[in-house]
């Protein structure tokens, strides 16, 4: 009984995204693929002795709700490191807990557009005269352009993770600290919703939202554990077409944007945003492909 509950949660280590899941598998296999087949999993921590798996994952397509304001998904946004699975005195897997990325970034910086702009991310009637001037001139010269930047608020290790719950499809299976940077010249270099002292907590789930009594869900209610391939003898498994939802994380006050105006202008990207928006206001949508292997089998074929 047991080594099948290790078969099966290694098998559906892939259900989650943006951040890494796994068991560990029943059977360590490798050098029977070409070394191609492992070549997305350059950034595996395999020097960290407590490395049992490698993640390699990739949000292709969704949207990111903040408030008033729905960001879709068009560039592609990776997450990738190691899995330490942590068993019980009856090797059974209690928890997994993400070790982050040997080379390169954990979670990529990908910088999505913005719909509307300048426009659709600051009042520009809440700002003063001088301010309003540099607005108008941006706008003007076609420089208006607003991109936001997914990013980390926390280590790797603060990513919580539950298996059970993405096998089930039901409750957290993925829980992200987030923080999400505005970037245009009007805006500084340091404009964010969320930081590191105050993360948006972004708990994504492979099954039904639950409705909110703030408003109506946006979009699509349920995610998808998604499609599993195993090969090379369970030693290299991709899930494609999953997708991870979420929509009961708040959002706060815009921080750090236009730099010394900052007063000023946060409280213009505030009004325009509707921040802060509370738990049932917001919502993430990701459609991940996953893939996960053992790392020994990743290490033999190097």
């Amino acid at each position: 009984m047991a080594k099948r509950r290790r078969v099966l949660a290694g098998g559906l280590a892939l259900i989650v995204s943006l951040a890494a899941l796994g068991a560990v598998l029943s059977v360590l296999s490798g050098g029977n693929r070409s070394s191609g087949d492992y070549a997305a999993f350059a950034a595996c921590p395999l020097r960290n002795p407590q490395t049992n798996l490698c993640l390699f994952t990739q949000t292709t397509g969704g949207e990111f709700i903040i408030g008033a304001k729905t960001v879709p998904l068009s560039r592609t946004i990776t997450l990738q490191g190691g899995i330490h699975v942590v068993e019980n005195a009856e090797k059974e897997i209690v928890k997994d807990e993400l070790i982050a990325a040997a080379r390169g970034e954990t979670l990529s910086k990908a910088s999505q557009a913005v719909p509307g702009g300048l426009r659709g991310v600051v009042a520009p009637s809440l700002l003063g005269s001088a301010r309003r001037k540099v607005f108008d001139e941006l706008v003007a010269r076609g420089l208006a352009q607003v991109t936001a930047t997914i990013e980390l608020a926390a280590p790797a290790s603060s990513i919580g993770v539950s298996t059970q719950n993405l096998v089930e499809a039901r409750g957290i299976g993925l829980s992200l600290p987030l923080k999400v940077k505005l970037s245009n010249p009007f805006l500084g270099e340091s404009c964010y919703i969320g930081s590191n002292a105050h993360p948006i907590v972004v708990a994504l789930t492979t099954g039904r939202l639950a409705s909110t009594r703030r408003a109506p869900l946006h979009g699509r209610v349920a995610g998808k554990p998604g499609h599993a391939e195993f090969e090379d003898r369970y030693s290299l498994v991709t899930l494609s077409e999953g997708s991870l939802v979420s929509n009961s994380f708040a959002a706060p006050r815009a921080e750090g944007c236009g730099g010394t105006h900052s007063l000023a202008i946060n409280r213009a990207v505030d009004a325009r945003l509707g921040l802060p928006a509370a738990a049932g206001r917001n919502q993430a949508i990701l459609d991940v492909t996953l893939r996960d292997a053992n790392a020994p089998a990743v290490q033999a074929n190097r």
